[in-house]
């Protein structure tokens, strides 16, 4: 039985992505317009405009969830039984781990435009993973999430 998720998000691209991609394949169509016949001009530009929709439908698609006594962070999952202490960073934070901090060992899902992002201890001695860090929008909630998930 599925019960009702103790949190989950997915992690869209913001609205201003949408907007810069679409002026980026109107400034194609344009430049690609003045030299080309206008039906192969429109072909040119659809296949751009379905290319951005694409991949920004794709980065956009990772999800995390905190239910059935699991963590989900895109396609990686782990048992409550798994989970240590869950801190949420601040932008500052969330850098340094990812970066001069950083783990080469960790599991990382990170988005280029979510600063904040939350570092979950692994305790399973099989995994070689010692922490994962997943990027969010709502570091706070998803840390009591996973608090409370581990404390089942």
């Amino acid at each position: 039985m599925t019960l009702t998720p103790a949190y989950a998000e997915r992690l869209g691209v913001p609205l201003r992505w949408w907007v810069q991609g679409t002026m980026l394949v109107a400034t194609l169509w344009l430049a690609v317009v003045v030299a080309l016949p206008a039906p192969a001009a429109w072909i040119v530009t659809l296949v751009a405009l379905g290319l951005m929709a694409f991949l920004l439908v794709a980065i956009g698609s990772a999800r995390i969830v905190v239910s059935d006594g699991e963590f989900r962070a895109g396609r990686a999952h782990i048992g409550a039984e798994h989970l240590g202490t869950a801190t949420a960073l601040d932008a500052e934070e969330t850098r340094r781990t990812a970066g001069v901090d950083a783990d080469a060992r960790a599991y990382l899902l990170l988005r280029p435009y979510l600063k904040r992002a939350v570092k979950v201890e692994i305790t399973d001695p099989a995994d070689p993973a010692p922490y994962w860090l997943v990027a969010t929008r709502h570091p706070e909630e998803l840390a009591r999430a996973l608090t409370a998930l581990s404390r089942t």
